[in-house]
């Protein structure tokens, strides 16, 4: 069992090949890979019926929440993260809360068998702070949450100085039937344009001065955008059709 809490400022941009290209030059010259450099990443987004958490991402005047399962292609892991944004004048602030579980205990939690502190007061690492356990077992039970849309990607990651992190996400594939955290032939697409890669880059302070000057030198600008906001109006429209 692992716990984390993260705290710093995230921007996203849409990108097409040839931005992420542009970007690369300097990022490869400034940053080094990260630990995972390259991973196949899989998530499953909890909602109520009404998917009340989604439209509050899509409606978003300065604050909301999202309960997410995530792990990694190759490995027996499952993060499930409470994120949390606010709205500055600056900037905006993300904060995650995660608890690290095995994909058995994730299924155990799925149908009922355990609540997450349950499996958290059973983990040998006792040390671990068992607060972040309750407020996901509290943040399903309020909510009345279940999972409701998948979305998987395949990630390249960059880490630099002061905690700055820069990741591309691309291949979005994304379900709402038959749901888990594995990939299916039935999958869609995600994008249907050009500007198909999402870059996201996190920070603990101000942006790196060669890393704005690239970015204003290509227009590359910052953008609201939801990857789950997205592949929920999606579905939306294939409804209506």
């Amino acid at each position: 069992m692992e716990t984390k809490v993260f705290d710093r400022v995230e921007k996203k941009y849409l990108l097409t090949k040839e931005d992420k290209s542009a970007m690369l030059k300097v990022i490869r010259a400034h940053m080094n890979h990260d630990k995972y450099y390259k991973s196949e990443v899989l998530n499953l987004y909890f909602d109520n019926q009404n998917y009340d958490l989604i439209n509050q991402s899509i409606d978003w005047v300065g604050f909301k929440e999202k309960l997410r399962a995530r792990s990694y292609g190759g490995y027996d892991r499952v993060f499930l993260e409470i994120k949390t944004k606010i709205k500055q004048p600056e900037n905006n602030v993300g904060y995650k809360r995660r608890v690290m579980i095995t994909h058995e205990d994730f299924e155990k939690l799925l149908r009922h068998e355990k609540t997450m502190l349950e499996l958290a007061e059973l983990s040998i690492e006792k040390q671990n702070d068992l607060q972040i356990a309750r407020e996901v077992d509290y943040f399903l039970k309020h909510f009345n949450l279940e999972p409701k849309i998948f979305v998987t990607y395949k990630r390249e990651s960059y880490k630099g100085e002061n905690d700055l992190r820069i990741t591309f996400d691309e291949r979005l594939r994304y379900r709402n039937r038959n749901l888990s955290l594995k990939k299916s032939k039935n999958d869609k697409i995600y994008f249907k344009d050009d500007h198909n890669i999402i870059m996201e880059i996190k920070a603990n302070g101000p942006l790196p001065l060669w890393l704005v000057e690239q970015m204003s030198r290509h227009k590359i600008y910052p953008q609201r955008f939801s990857k789950v906001g997205h592949v929920y109006q999606q579905i939306r429209k294939e409804q209506n059709v």
